[in-house]
């Protein structure tokens, strides 16, 4: 009897104790600490380090206004090749370039010329479409009738078109689609040309606008790794071009003079751009300009760099 009391006591004591409730505090979070004991299968967390973000600041260039200073180094838009391929002369003729008269024996020049042999390889200066292959008859692209000659006219991406005139030979047909640097034409001396050569345009917007076109040394790669290109504007305090005779020259670190030449300004009637002076092919280097307008001399020093364009912008009085 008295084991049974014992037993019946041990019982009641162990349920007080599974059914114990402790109230909870006010205001107090209760935190349930883990067992320190850690499963026979535990494996430590990896740390995982996330980096800082590091700021790169990138300086945004500022650009170079010509008004400001003496000269802006730029990569031009040097958009197509050269007409004409060496061993045949790919050079510009400098007694007729263009916007020039010759000394006022011809007309205004729309183009450059490529003085060549009859019968050398003329070839796309870039990717198009032929626009016009033929005979200059009905004077659509020109105030004259059989003015350029045989002609070829490409249309280019951004309303950009090349013209080739004065050819002996037309090796492609309207609508052909060519690669820059396949052949076209020939070299000739069609139209109102005097002397074989290769009569080069470049126009940007209206085609049949005589007065649409721009200086084609400016839109041509350099014939040489090592050349630059020079463009300037000669102007006055309201921005309208001026009329000048240009002496440039070209010097070494220790002052000698390597290599002279004279620019006239464009004429009038083509000062349309941003320039009235343009120049291709010039060999990286220092060069001096000047000039006198209105009874005032003018000298400024500029840099040419190899496959880039100087633009430089002098105000007269």
């Amino acid at each position: 009897m008295r084991f049974i009391s014992s037993f019946l006591f041990l019982i009641f004591l162990a349920s007080c104790a599974s059914t114990q409730t402790v109230a909870p505090v006010v205001g107090v979070t209760s935190t349930i600490q883990p067992s320190l004991e850690p499963p026979s299968t535990f494996v430590p967390p990896t740390r995982t380090v996330i980096p800082s973000p590091t700021t790169t600041q990138t300086a945004t260039p500022i650009p170079c206004e010509p008004l400001a200073a003496d000269f802006c180094i730029t990569d031009g838009h040097f958009l197509l090749q050269r007409p004409i391929h060496p061993p045949a002369n790919d050079s510009v003729e400098r007694t007729y370039p263009f916007a020039s008269t010759a000394g006022g024996t011809r007309d205004p020049h729309r183009g450059v010329e490529f003085v060549n042999a009859l019968g050398i390889p003329v070839y796309a200066a870039g990717e198009g479409v032929v626009l016009f292959a033929g005979s200059d008859e009905a004077a659509i692209y020109s105030l004259w009738r059989n003015y350029y000659g045989n002609l070829i006219v490409l249309q280019h991406e951004g309303n950009l078109y090349t013209l080739y005139a004065h050819l002996s030979a037309i090796n492609v047909t309207e609508g052909d689609v060519v690669e820059a640097g396949e052949q076209v034409g020939e070299v000739g001396r069609s139209g109102v040309a005097i002397g074989s050569h290769l009569h080069f345009e470049v126009r940007r917007g209206d085609v049949e606008d005589y007065f649409s076109m721009v200086n084609p040394e400016l839109w041509l790669l350099p014939s040489q790794p090592e050349f630059g290109a020079l463009a300037i504007s000669i102007q006055d305090s309201n921005s309208a071009l001026q009329k000048s005779r240009i002496t440039l020259q070209q010097f070494s670190a220790s002052g000698e003079i390597l290599s002279l030449n004279y620019l006239n300004t464009y004429h009038s009637t083509l000062a349309l751009g941003e320039e009235n002076v343009g120049m291709n092919d010039l060999t990286a280097g220092r060069y001096r300009i000047t000039f006198i307008h209105n009874g005032g001399f003018y000298e400024r020093w500029v840099e040419v760099q190899s496959g880039k364009l100087t633009q430089v912008v002098i105000v007269v009085k």
